[in-house]
């Protein structure tokens, strides 16, 4: 086993366990507010380390420029994604958690 496999099964295990805590927040969180931050977080980091971790495990130009296009695309994706069912939630009246203080409420 080389180097590059230890780092690259070091990496696909921490982006597992960033996948996990994400699952764990959409159960726990309280309000679809802090579960959108829970999992857009999550995810956009855990997908760097997984796809890090196969560079590692199959390393190559060509894996490494699908790998920097695959990353790129999907950061971007989630965090229009995540910001599209904030507003929409917003939007539609879904309340936040009660200890939250709003921002965007114009009253306060």
């Amino acid at each position: 086993m080389t180097i590059a496999d230890i780092i690259g099964n070091v990496l696909l295990i921490l982006g597992a366990l960033l996948f996990a805590s994400g699952a764990l927040g959409i159960i726990k969180f309280p309000d679809p507010y802090t579960r959108i931050s829970a999992v857009g977080t999550a995810g956009g980091i855990g997908i760097i380390l997984v796809i890090a971790g196969t560079v590692f495990l199959a390393p190559g130009l060509s894996n490494a420029v699908k790998a920097i296009i695959i990353v790129a695309l999907q950061l971007g994706t989630s965090a229009i994604g995540s910001i599209a069912i904030a507003r929409s939630a917003y939007l539609t009246g879904v309340p936040l958690y009660e200890q939250h203080f709003n921002d965007l409420d114009e009253r306060e």
